[in-house]
C-alpha cells in the first residue's frame, strides 16, 4: 500500500488537498459562500498538488536519481538534478501561493502547468517511439501531468470570477443557492 501512494504521489497529494479542503470547510461557520469554497480548494490544491508534490519530486530526482529514473524507465543521468530542481522551485512558489492573492496564484499554475504538459508530451514520445510503458512515464503521473494543471487553470478561473463578486452569495453544500 504505501509503494501504491508513494509511486502515485501526484494522485496522493492531490486527494490530501481534497481531504484537507473538506476539513477546512467544515470548520467553517455555515452556511459557505462559494468564495470560501473556492478559497479552500485552490489554496490546498496548490499547497499539496504543486507544492508538496513538487518537493517530492525534487528529493525523488535529486537524492534518489537512479530510482526515479527506472521508474520512469529512463537511464539515470545528469537530467535528473535539473528536473530535481526546476520541481523545488515550482514546490517553493506552490507552498507560498497557499494563502496568497491572484496574481501570485496564476504564477504558481502557469510555470508548472507548462512544466506538467511539456512532460506529458515527452511521455506520449516515449510510449510511441520507444514503447517505453512504464508506470512512471505512462501510468497514473502521465494522467495527473495533463488533469492538474487543467484543475488548476479551472481554480483560477473561478478565484478570478469570484474577486469582483458580492460574497453575500451563499451555497449550502447540499442546497441550493440563498442570499442574506
Amino acid at each position: 500500500m504505501i509503494q501504491l501512494v508513494l509511486s502515485n504521489f501526484t494522485l496522493t497529494f492531490l486527494v490530501i488537498g481534497l481531504l484537507c479542503s473538506v476539513a477546512d470547510l467544515s470548520l467553517k461557520p455555515k452556511p459557505l459562500n462559494k468564495q470560501q469554497i473556492i478559497e479552500a480548494l485552490f489554496s490546498y490544491f496548490l499547497l499539496f498538488s504543486f507544492g508538496i508534490s513538487f518537493f517530492y519530486n525534487f528529493v525523488m530526482h535529486v537524492f534518489f536519481g537512479e530510482m526515479a529514473a527506472a521508474f520512469i524507465g529512463w537511464q539515470n543521468s545528469p537530467f535528473q538534478f535539473e528536473v530535481g530542481f526546476a520541481s523545488l522551485g515550482f514546490a517553493i512558489v506552490g507552498i507560498l501561493a497557499f494563502r496568497q492573492k491572484i496574481g501570485f496564484r496564476a504564477a504558481a499554475v502557469i510555470g508548472p502547468s507548462l512544466f506538467l504538459w511539456a512532460a506529458a508530451g515527452g511521455h506520449t514520445y516515449q510510449m510511441i517511439s520507444n514503447h517505453n510503458f512504464a508506470p512512471g512515464n505512462a501510468g497514473v503521473v502521465f494522467l495527473t501531468d495533463i488533469i492538474l494543471p487543467i484543475i488548476g487553470f479551472l481554480l483560477l478561473y473561478q478565484q478570478h470570477k469570484l474577486e469582483n463578486v458580492d460574497s453575500s452569495t451563499t451555497i449550502e453544500l447540499f442546497g441550493t443557492n440563498k442570499t442574506d
